[in-house]
């Protein structure tokens, strides 16, 4: 069975527009460590942060994988 892909790769501006979310998230974690080390929202933040790093990696991978099978091609 041949695997099939789930979700259209956006290219290099849905990696920016990830990279740019992530980059506000860790910020705001990085305040909420200092001001209030022991907040409940710090876990939150933190699986969100890495949600989002899973992500630009899934698209990452899918973009180099598809470029695998292009030279693969030729």
């Amino acid at each position: 069975m041949r695997a099939q892909r789930v979700w259209n790769v956006n290219g290099a501006a849905s990696i920016g527009q990830l990279q740019s979310k992530l980059d506000d998230l860790n910020k705001r974690l990085s305040q909420l460590e200092n001001q209030h080390p022991e907040s409940l929202g710090i876990d939150e933040l933190k699986a969100s942060a890495l949600s989002l790093s899973r992500e630009i990696d899934d698209i990452r991978c899918a973009e180099a994988t598809a470029a695998l099978g292009e030279l693969l091609r030729k």
